[in-house]
């Protein structure tokens, strides 16, 4: 990626990071609807494509260096676009290096644990990718909009007390700083979608035959807790941006300018680690150059020595 290009990914993301410390209010400090006014949607295809690329460049880098690795919390209501964004960002890069977890309601065994215990065991590995289709924020999302979700948590009564978000939120920004310091960004984009939007996107699920599979009743009750998800998300916004991993408020409601906004932030994370190919040592290179030999000694007659070199 040259540096006129970074240098774009960084201004267009600028507007979307939660400065770490600030109170957030939705939908107003943040528009659903917003995109770039200086880039038009063939623009932003074709900048979505260097991006892409770019992932795929950094992605081969981080896997050979081997030492960092990158974690991609994806998060947003129904319809926000989860699925369809990972499908168009990640589309050229290695699937041996990515692993996408999506997280489910918790099972028995996974209810008999912490409630970070199931997100620690899909955490990545250094050299690779690791994307949470919701994470561990639905911990103090739908618990916290649903709270009979946190009675089924086996908490003792004094670990449910009226501070228990607080607690939580203080629990996550440690957590996170403890895998920053380990080699491991953490990545955090919200999808934020507008009600209305929401509203034609449910029936076009329900209109269209091929997209049947993708409707949910239980998606649209969830809309008569619109408001309360807003508080909860404004609050986890506020006290959860930190400088170690802030988050960016990814405008949903144009699937085409949310989709780059994901791949430049990604782009833009990668492009902060810079990894690096390894290096060989002289000695190993002395090896390396033994070896060359040899093969080419073993080259058929008529056939050059090292094709490679011939071309």
């Amino acid at each position: 990626m040259t540096e006129p290009t970074a240098k774009r990914i960084a201004k267009l993301i600028e507007p979307l990071r939660v400065t770490p410390g600030s109170k957030v209010k939705l939908p107003h400090d943040f528009d659903p609807g917003y995109k770039d006014d200086f880039l038009s949607k063939e623009d932003g295809r074709e900048l979505l494509r260097t991006t892409t690329a770019s992932l795929a460049d950094h992605q081969r880098r981080l896997a050979a260096q081997n030492t960092h690795g990158m974690l991609v919390c994806l998060q947003g209501l129904d319809a926000s676009g989860k699925d369809g964004t990972i499908r168009h960002v990640m589309s050229g890069v290695n699937p041996q290096g990515v692993r996408v977890s999506n997280f489910k309601v918790p099972s028995a065994e996974e209810l008999d644990h912490d409630y970070l215990w199931r997100y620690t065991l899909r955490l990545p590995e250094r050299g690779a990718i690791g994307i949470f289709n919701r994470s561990h924020y639905e911990e103090v999302l739908v618990v916290r909009v649903h709270p009979e979700n946190l009675d089924r948590q086996k908490l003792p009564a004094e670990a449910k007390g009226a501070d228990v978000w607080k607690r939580r939120y203080r629990e996550i920004n440690d957590w996170e700083r403890y895998l920053s310091d380990n080699g491991f960004r953490v990545v955090k984009l919200f999808l934020n979608l507008s009600r209305e939007e929401q509203r034609i996107r449910f029936l076009k699920r329900i209109d269209v035959p091929e997209r049947n599979w993708k409707f949910s009743a239980a998606d649209v009750r969830e809309r008569a807790y619109w408001d309360d998800y807003q508080r909860a998300y404004a609050e986890m916004l506020s006290a959860t941006s930190t400088p170690w991993a802030p988050w960016y408020v990814i405008p949903a409601d144009h699937k085409w300018f949310a989709r780059l906004a994901v791949g430049a932030v990604m782009a833009h994370t990668l492009l902060d680690i810079g990894p690096r190919y390894p290096e060989r040592g002289e000695h190993t290179r002395e090896e390396l150059l033994q070896v060359k030999r040899d093969l080419e000694d073993e080259a058929p007659p008529g056939e050059p020595a090292d094709p490679f070199e011939e071309s």
